[in-house]
């Protein structure tokens, strides 16, 4: 079975300030299955290390006030197409991301608030049929 999973989680150096969240627990739990790694910011265009971003009114916007909605639009269907190519059934995304986060993201105050919603990328995954689950609660879809 393949699984999509974000690449910062596997220990790549992919998150805005050029570090990652890797999660031991889950690339132990991930040995059996097929990975397969994405980051949607960086597949949109943006850079390592690139300004924190948060969705505000439908848009992403970065710390400096830019807005880089497109890019993370451009991601989003990337990774999508990614997706569909490997028939992936399930995504396990980094939570609280602008791009990934299943269950919460951050407000758009980049006071370090999280709100429940949805990133781009995971929205659009959803959308398509694709599980999306996070760091947290991915085992609930494994156990039966």
């Amino acid at each position: 079975m393949k699984i999509m999973v974000s690449a910062c989680l596997i220990g790549d150096n992919t998150k805005y300030n050029g570090k990652n969240n890797q999660n031991k627990r889950l690339i132990t739990f991930l040995k059996d299955y097929e990975i397969i790694s994405v980051c949607p910011e960086v597949m949109g265009g943006l850079t390592i290390p690139r300004n924190p971003s948060e969705i505000k009114e439908e848009k992403v916007i970065n710390n400096l006030g830019c807005d880089v909605t497109e890019n993370f639009n451009k991601g989003a269907l990337k990774t999508l197409e990614l997706a569909l190519q490997h028939e992936i059934k399930v995504a396990i995304l980094k939570d609280g991301s602008p791009s990934c986060g299943s269950k919460m993201i951050y407000d758009g105050t980049f006071t370090n608030n999280k709100i429940m919603g949805m990133g781009i990328t995971a929205k659009l995954l959803e959308k398509n049929g694709i599980k999306v689950l996070n760091e947290n609660n991915y085992q609930e879809y494994f156990i039966k």
